[in-house]
């Protein structure tokens, strides 16, 4: 299914919409592990939350759930961790994996990854 963006004219409109290009980084604080797993969900927006932050050689736990269909991130892909985990519909699936060095990575959908978040490793 294709996403569509705002033309220039409605980006104040977008603004206000649930819906729009799932390209802007969340403001907040990036989220951090709690009780050893980090919940994450997909929605029109994209993931949510779309910036993370875990520790250098701890176990990272992300449990996803795929919230809607209208979303190309139908598996999430994390290629410095072989990750490429299809995401069912309405079910919470767990990635784990352990970071052995610090630094950004980009985690997304298997399109190229159109649909993304940031990763801090620390």
């Amino acid at each position: 299914m294709r996403k569509l963006c705002f033309p220039a004219a409605l980006v104040s409109l977008a603004a206000l919409s649930p819906f729009g290009c799932g390209t802007e980084r969340s403001e907040a604080q990036p989220a951090e592990a709690k009780n050893g797993a980090i919940e994450m969900q997909v929605t029109e927006a994209g993931f949510v939350p779309d910036h993370i932050k875990v520790k250098v050689g701890q176990l990272v736990k992300l449990v996803i759930t795929r919230k809607t269909d209208a979303t190309c991130a139908k598996a999430i892909v994390i290629d410095e961790f072989h990750v490429h985990q299809d995401l069912p519909l309405n079910q919470a699936v767990t990635v784990a994996f352990t970071p052995h060095k610090s630094g950004e990575l980009k985690y997304g959908c298997a399109m190229n990854k159109m649909v993304s978040g940031v990763m801090v490793i620390e």
